[in-house]
């Protein structure tokens, strides 16, 4: 369990770098929008802004809550802190919302309203694509990394990211529409931007619940042909587990040979935790030991 820990606390510290780095980058890209959008009048651009605010909201949040998650099991959370994580990712899906419901606002006010179209140059273009290729950088970068770091947060912020990617390219070619003489094209487009953070909002909910509310990490049969491959272990039953890969739990009993001591049984449940942890990436594991029924 120690080598499990050592490899948890490197991998939090890997995922702060990469927050950091990513935080740099989207603090970039929302001065950058925010310029155009200001110097342009477009509440699309303003919008595509926003949410990359909330892009770099979400870094800093992520530092705090790995930082929270790293500390180890105490009296009050037994279990660590890893959920705190999870927590970050919900706290991703407020942030959308309430950006959602700011740009919906704004374009059915304008729509109703009416209003000055906005003021497009060529330098609005190529700010807007520029931005795009930092976000499809950053979002590459979290999403390798997240992969390798088995980091529900940087997955999250990718998948936001990617959207950002989305909502931008929708917004070039709006004002595209704009540029040829549609000037609502530019509320309906803030519409459209409003959708798809919706949408970016619900495949994060549909990850973090899950992990809140304790559903199996693992099927039972899965951790059933671990164990079955222990010597001394006749079956397991009771089998039950919750979090996720690297950071799961299990709890089981084990069956032995009746005639079995107490010191080969504690051998065998030692063995049994072993193996979970290193070929179900377990990180605790509870075995009770129970004589096989004659």
């Amino acid at each position: 369990m120690t080598e499990t820990r050592a490899w948890e606390d490197g991998r939090r510290l890997r995922v702060r770098r990469v927050l950091w780095w990513v935080l740099g980058a989207n603090v970039l890209v929302v001065v950058a929008k925010l310029v155009v959008g200001l110097r342009s009048g477009s509440i699309a651009i303003l919008g595509d802004a926003g949410h990359s605010s909330v892009d770099a909201l979400n870094n800093v949040v992520a530092l705090i809550v790995i930082r929270l998650a790293a500390a180890p099991p105490d009296a009050e959370h037994p279990y660590g802190h890893s959920k705190f994580e999870t927590l970050g990712a919900l706290a991703i899906v407020s942030f959308l919302s309430i950006t959602c419901f700011e740009l919906l606002t704004g374009a059915i006010g304008r729509l109703l309203a009416g209003g000055e179209p906005p003021r497009l140059e060529p330098l609005t273009f190529v700010v807007l694509g520029g931005t795009m290729v930092v976000n499809v950088a950053v979002a590459t970068l979290e999403s390798r990394s997240a992969r390798r770091l088995r980091s529900e947060m940087l997955a999250a912020d990718a998948r936001h990211t990617l959207a950002d990617v989305m909502v931008t390219a929708s917004v070039l070619g709006g004002l595209g529409l704009v540029w040829l003489g549609w000037t609502a094209a530019d509320a309906w487009l803030a519409i459209v931007v409003a959708a798809v953070i919706a949408h970016s909002g619900w495949q994060i909910l549909r990850r973090a619940v899950p992990v809140l509310v304790d559903r199996r990490a693992f099927d039972s049969e899965t951790i059933r042909g671990i164990v079955s491959g222990t010597p001394g272990v006749v079956h397991a039953t009771e089998i039950r587990s919750r979090g996720r890969p690297g950071e799961a739990f299990a709890e089981l009993t084990i069956h032995v040979d009746p005639s079995t001591d107490v010191r080969e049984a504690h051998r065998i449940a030692d063995a049994v935790e072993r193996r979970l942890a290193g070929e179900g990436g377990f990180s605790g594991v509870v075995v009770h030991v129970e004589p096989e029924a004659g």
